[in-house]
């Protein structure tokens, strides 16, 4: 097959990098510039008489928020221990009242507290308690954000390593599950005991973090496995520039852009940050879905490695054994 000359080669680069850099800056950039509200779940609490102009209000920017009735502030507490909602709003004698929780989203419960109060009449004295908050060390919630990309990282490199060290079929699965139990180990060890940023189940967070790296290391080898080269970039291409960025850790899903929250909870990244998240504060409470989403892109990804080695261990077999044809006499 001919090779492309130098000129060729030159112009691929000029054209493919200039390419990717505008795919990683909508990926990035367009999430980030479009943040709002999007079908966010919240509660209201208390008596519908008091309640039902705050429901309005609320209910007036239409498509921004979920608004979930509740008798009273304590069933209200609950949805949110349980991340039915975000926060609420609980209609007391004393006055209205925000329940927060900045373990479920800083960026929420902000917006919570200030979309009360912006509209509170003057002098009014709007309390706010954050039902289920971060850990001290990490007040602002920001740790659990940053350790994604990290994540996605280690799943891509032990992907790409296993490529690369032409390991196959059972060894190279062995060799994912095993680099993805150890970066668990480590990573909880760091977050946890280290820097006290997660408040969980040790070994639940363990779980978690070895889960969301073996569903993006089992990814990369297995498009690799079937795909050659391409397959390598491809798992990187949809769990870097795409996992990443649609994952709504820093924020939330809610408060992405449509589609790209929904989809981010469907990758690796999004599915682990949430994950995470419920072990980490809230008990292991909805983190079904998570667990789902993450095993089936582990499994996907193995079944692929197995499947790709078989593959590439069959051909050379066939090939040995096509018998050779004799040299035409001379």
């Amino acid at each position: 097959m001919p090779t492309a000359s130098p000129a060729r080669r030159a112009i691929a680069v000029m054209l493919l990098i200039p390419a990717v850099a505008a795919l990683a800056l909508w990926a990035f950039a367009w999430p980030a510039a479009r943040t709002a509200p999007h079908d966010l779940p919240i509660g209201i609490a208390g008596p519908a008489a008091a309640a039902a102009p705050l429901e309005e209000r609320f209910e007036h920017r239409q498509g921004a928020f979920e608004v979930h009735r509740y008798d009273d502030e304590a069933a209200a507490r609950e949805a949110i221990e349980d991340r039915a909602v975000y926060g609420a709003v609980a209609m007391t004698p004393a006055g209205p009242k925000v329940l927060t929780a900045s373990a479920a989203s800083s960026v929420v419960a902000q917006l919570l507290k200030e979309s009360l109060t912006a509209g509170a009449p003057p002098g009014t004295r709007v309390a706010v308690e954050d039902v289920v908050a971060t850990p001290a060390g990490d007040a602002r919630g920001s740790a659990l954000a940053s350790s994604v990309l990290p994540l996605a990282l280690a799943g891509v490199t032990a992907g790409a390593m296993v490529t690369g060290l032409g390991l196959r079929g059972a060894r190279s699965a062995l060799a994912l599950t095993g680099a993805a139990v150890l970066v668990g180990i480590t990573a909880t060890a760091l977050t946890h005991s280290w820097l006290g940023v997660l408040a969980g189940n040790w070994w639940a967070e363990a779980g978690a973090f070895t889960l969301a790296t073996l569903a993006v290391g089992a990814t990369v080898a297995g498009l690799a496995a079937l795909l050659g080269p391409p397959g390598f970039g491809l798992g990187a291409l949809l769990i870097v520039l795409l996992g990443n960025p649609f994952s709504g850790v820093a924020t939330a899903p809610e408060m992405l852009p449509e589609p790209a929250g929904l989809i981010g909870q469907w990758l690796p990244p999004g599915a682990g940050g949430s994950l995470l998240r419920s072990v980490a504060y809230f008990d292991g409470r909805e983190a079904g879905a998570a667990t789902l989403t993450l095993s089936l892109w582990a499994a996907l990804g193995m079944a692929a490695v197995l499947i790709g080695g078989r593959r590439r261990t069959a051909a050379p077999a066939v090939a040995a054994t096509r018998p050779v044809e004799p040299a035409p006499a001379g």
